[in-house]
């Protein structure tokens, strides 16, 4: 006796979209919100980095002549790099090839172009073009730090057009665009360990050189004059780095969760690695120092912040925190050559060997797995280590493959940044000097801008009027004594 038919069933009412989520004609049916939302906050996150981060940074790191130099040269550059860049720099870097190493020039400044979706992640070209903006800028603005207290600021206004066009833009299309020469190859740089940080370090020391030093007394001693303002730009710095590694999966996704957390637990351990080397030999617990610490872990960390196990961050701070800590305290103080060369902020050091260490120990930790979650691509990224893990004749060739991927990357970059920097300097040095005077260096701020970071002292006077300000009228010393003052 057979069963009775099932009775027929009746087909479930299709779920409504949410009324956020349907396409519009401002939101796209490619494009994702939440991911777009995420996007522009770094882009946010790594320009607060610069401004006011780096501002404030180097405005209380100098000696008080050079603070509003100082502070004004990375402003400047902030300003400059982004009109360059919307209306030549990014197709020069990530659009169409012209040559494996150099992208079309071309504008990014219609509507049609900004509107259309990014050439990857859920979100259009216009914060694709923002987010990348920002990683330009603090390239240069890391390049100046190598040249404080005594670049022409004429000659600033210059450079950085010229190097952002000739150097920043090779290096960019090169590792990041998806044509680029490096990175067909598989060279992995997770955020800019190489096209920012080993760039700007290079470009930074190569700068120093064809600049000249610094006038020899400010080279003997050259004070920070507030220490707690540059802390609050270290700070700045620091949190920042959320946006500068968690936006590069170009998505809200589990890898930038990955990349936040391995980038700050790395600039932790390096910045006590660093703390501990200055309690241990100089018996002096070093604000600056820590600082410093800080910023190798940061930059240690960036080529691998998403493609590395955590315990692998906390080796690269250890590493991240000594290495560069004895290139800088004993190295560079036992060579006359690096001391020949006047690098103000020390950039060789914390960025260009920072840079060049995290590249190298990217290479020998970096996981398939994780690297196939960024990436997308299965089996073509595999650091040293997990390949000799993995134990197979195919792995460990990949992981040899993958070293010498990032090594050719760290020699291409060196090459391409002391050539161009040089040539930039040569070429800018033909229509103004690149270093101030000597008598203009003993005054500094005044000299250069006729403004002064801190133009009060006592009870509200002037120090001391002013040869070259407009504005030295606003306040004298009252007539009657005391403390009041009196505007004219």
């Amino acid at each position: 006796m057979s069963s009775p038919p099932a009775p027929p069933t009746t087909p479930a009412a299709p779920v409504p979209i949410p009324s956020n989520l349907l396409p519009t004609l401002g939101s796209p049916d490619w494009m994702n919100k939440a991911d777009n939302a995420w996007q522009l906050t770094a882009a946010t996150l790594v320009g607060l980095q610069s401004v006011p981060g780096l501002i404030i940074l180097y405005g209380g790191a100098v000696k008080k002549k050079w603070a509003v130099n100082s502070a004004f040269m990375a402003l400047y550059a902030f300003a400059m790099v982004l009109v360059c860049w919307v209306l030549w720099g990014y197709r020069l870097s990530f659009g169409d090839k012209l040559v494996p190493i150099w992208g079309k020039p071309n504008g990014a400044v219609m509507q049609k172009y900004l509107l259309e979706k990014a050439f990857v992640g859920l979100f259009p070209n216009a914060t694709m073009i923002f987010f990348q903006f920002v990683f330009a800028a603090i390239t240069l603005i890391l390049i100046a730090g190598a040249v404080l207290g005594r670049m022409n600021f004429y000659a600033w206004m210059l450079f950085v057009p010229l190097w952002l066009t000739f150097s920043y833009t090779v290096g960019a299309f090169t590792i990041w665009s998806v044509n680029g020469w490096l990175a067909l190859m598989g060279i992995i740089d997770y955020s800019g360990g190489y096209v920012i940080h080993l760039s700007s370090g290079v470009a930074g020391f190569t700068a120093a050189y064809w600049v000249g030093p610094r006038l020899t007394k400010d080279r003997e001693r050259f004070p920070p004059n507030n220490i707690i303002l540059m802390l609050a730009g270290a700070g700045l710095l620091w949190m920042g780095w959320t946006g500068f590694n968690g936006g590069d999966p170009y998505e809200a996704s589990s890898d930038a969760s990955l990349a936040v957390l391995n980038t700050h637990v790395c600039a932790a351990t390096s910045l006590l690695t660093w703390l501990i080397l200055d309690v241990v030999f100089f018996k002096k617990a070093s604000v600056i120092g820590a600082v410093q610490g800080m910023i190798t872990g940061l930059v240690c960390i960036t080529p691998a912040a998403g493609v590395v196990q955590g315990y692998s961050s906390i080796i690269m701070g250890l590493l991240s925190g000594s290495i560069p800590w004895f290139t800088m305290m004993v190295v560079h103080k036992r060579s006359k050559l690096l001391q020949q060369i006047d690098d103000t902020m020390a950039v060789l050091h914390t960025h260009a060997i920072a840079g060049s260490l995290g590249g190298i120990l990217t290479g020998l930790f970096s996981e398939p797995h994780l690297c196939e979650i960024f990436y997308g691509a299965p089996h073509k990224y595999m650091g040293l280590f997990p390949g000799l893990h993995h134990g197979t004749h195919l792995s460990v060739r990949y992981g040899v493959r993958q070293m010498g991927v990032q090594l050719l990357g760290i020699l291409f970059v060196i090459v391409l940044n002391v050539v161009m920097t040089s040539l930039v300097c040569l070429f800018v040095q033909l229509f103004v000097p690149l270093r101030m005077s000597d008598e203009d260096m003993e005054i500094g701020d005044e000299a250069a801008h006729g403004e002064e970071a801190y133009a009060i002292w006592g009870q509200g006077e002037r120090l001391e009027n002013s040869r070259y300000s407009n504005y030295n009228d606003i306040e004298v010393p009252s007539k009657a004594g005391g403390g009041s003052v009196e505007l004219t």
